[in-house]
């Protein structure tokens, strides 16, 4: 098994809701605003719509869950989630939560992609795995997806 660069993405994002503190931990919602991707496969734009119904639990991690739609730069709709995980020490937390900019290194940022689409010619990402590593910028998630060959 092999990761084949996919795309990077960028995803733009409206300030975070907070939901407040639930039994899952504290739900926040992320609403997505638009973006852009780019890569050897595939390429094009976030649309907005979307969101990350994302928690942050007791220990500081969160859980990552978006969904999502793009549209390629030959006009295929694509819908796309992910589900992942994002922690580091305290401090590196606080830091990022305060809109600072943080080194990667320094948290751990990971995601599962799945895509559906009903265009023929995306129709090969629909039976592909893919996992992506990011980073949280002020107002976007930059992250960088690979597919499993």
């Amino acid at each position: 098994m092999e990761l084949e660069p996919l795309a990077t993405f960028r995803v733009e994002l409206a300030p975070i809701l907070h939901v407040g503190t639930t039994r899952w931990g504290d739900r926040r919602i992320v609403n997505i605003t638009g973006g852009s991707f780019a890569g050897p496969r595939l390429t094009g734009t976030v649309l907005p719509g979307g969101a990350d119904w994302q928690v942050v639990h007791e220990d500081g991690s969160a859980s990552i869950d978006t969904r999502y739609a793009l549209r390629t730069s030959d006009g295929a709709l694509l819908y796309l989630r992910t589900q992942g995980v994002r922690h580091g020490p305290p401090e590196v937390m606080a830091r990022l939560a305060d809109g600072a900019g943080v080194d990667p290194s320094e948290y751990y940022f990971r995601l599962f992609l799945r895509f559906e689409t009903g265009a023929p010619e995306y129709a090969w990402l629909g039976r592909t795995l893919a996992v992506g590593t990011g980073r949280r910028e002020p107002d976007a998630v930059v992250y960088d997806a690979y597919t499993l060959t």
